[in-house]
């Protein structure tokens, strides 16, 4: 029979368990705060992917506002039909821009020139083929902002499928329900 109290096993086997527990404890928190590091360098990568994100689409809205302004330069006739469709265009770049680049809206220039800004394909002389055209240049941005819903992050892409919709919407009232 043993010893009812104290002896030297338990002792040992005691001391033995606190002190995998401890080891267990601090091999734990270096996990933690590896993981915490982990958890950052995911945040930050997810936020540089977001800021690219939105730097491309709006960049794609610029362009669209862009095409307005020539259409605008070659047909100031077509003002009073196009200019609510542009500043929403405008209003795009903006919402979409990277929080870190404050892009200001482009304003129309008052300056009638003919010719194309960089970056826009010729306008079309005639009014009704150049609506035709910005038509189909909305409803290529609006291509683009559904194609980027696939890697937005929520909030973002709610945003992209708003503008999106309003793409679709101003090259359907320009084509005339084409």
């Amino acid at each position: 029979m043993g010893h009812p109290g104290t002896t030297r096993r338990r002792v040992l086997a005691v001391t033995g368990a606190a002190a995998t527990g401890l080891l267990t404890g601090c091999s734990g928190e270096g996990s933690g705060a590896g993981r915490r590091a982990s958890e950052t360098g995911a945040r930050e990568a997810a936020a540089r992917a977001e800021a690219a994100l939105r730097a491309r689409t709006s960049a794609t809205s610029r362009a669209l506002v862009t095409q307005y302004d020539a259409v605008l330069a070659m047909h100031p006739t077509l003002r009073p039909r196009l200019a609510p469709l542009r500043d929403q265009a405008a209003q795009h770049t903006s919402a979409l821009a990277p929080a870190s680049a404050t892009t200001p809206s482009p304003r129309p220039s008052t300056t009638a020139s003919p010719a194309a800004p960089a970056g826009v394909s010729t306008v079309a002389s005639d009014a009704d083929e150049a609506l035709k055209q910005l038509a189909d240049a909305e409803r290529r941005t609006s291509d683009a902002q559904l194609a980027a819903l696939a890697t937005a992050p929520p909030e973002l892409a709610r945003l992209l499928a708003s503008v999106a919709a309003s793409n679709a919407g101003h090259a359907f009232l320009l084509g005339g329900g084409e």
